[in-house]
């Protein structure tokens, strides 16, 4: 099972783990109530994306160094990776948001203008994701989350 001696790799993917994870205690902290769907959302906190990509960048700077190509290709994808999801994926899912709220109101309109007799048996509208990229915040404690993860596991397990 070498590929469990990449250090990189597993770093990245224990960010990710870590980092979805996390996100089902500090949404019970803010709301009162545990949503496991966490586990396999995107967007949250703290950023999952953010936490893998520092994660694999830090992992690659302990093994090859900073002056490595490797370790440059790392930062820069970690870079245009919490860009993104800071920014398109963000605005992609206020753009959701914006929709939903279209379609939940028209949907309202109907229903009056016609008096529907059996609106409960309609089909329920699946909703656009909203919660598709990070707010600044996520992204910085998320990638803080994956530096954090890859030095622990550089001194106690690597």
């Amino acid at each position: 099972m070498a590929i469990f001696q990449n250090f990189p790799l597993v770093s990245a993917f224990v960010a990710i783990f870590f980092a979805q994870f996390v996100k089902v205690p500090i949404t019970f902290l803010a709301t009162r109530r545990i949503d496991w769907s966490l586990l396999t959302s995107t967007g949250g906190m703290p950023s999952s994306h953010s936490a893998a990509v520092t994660a694999l960048a830090t992992a690659i700077a302990y093994e090859s160094g900073l002056q490595s190509p490797l370790f440059a290709i790392a930062v820069i994808f970690a870079v245009i990776t919490m860009f993104d999801a800071k920014g398109v994926r963000r605005q992609a899912g206020e753009q959701a948001a914006v929709l939903n709220q279209l379609v939940h109101d028209f949907t309202l309109f109907v229903n009056e203008a016609k008096k529907w007799p059996h609106q409960e048996n309609q089909q329920k509208q699946k909703q656009l994701k909203e919660l598709l990229g990070h707010k600044p915040i996520e992204v910085f404690f998320g990638a803080i989350t994956g530096i954090l993860i890859s030095i622990f596991l550089h001194y106690f397990v690597y």
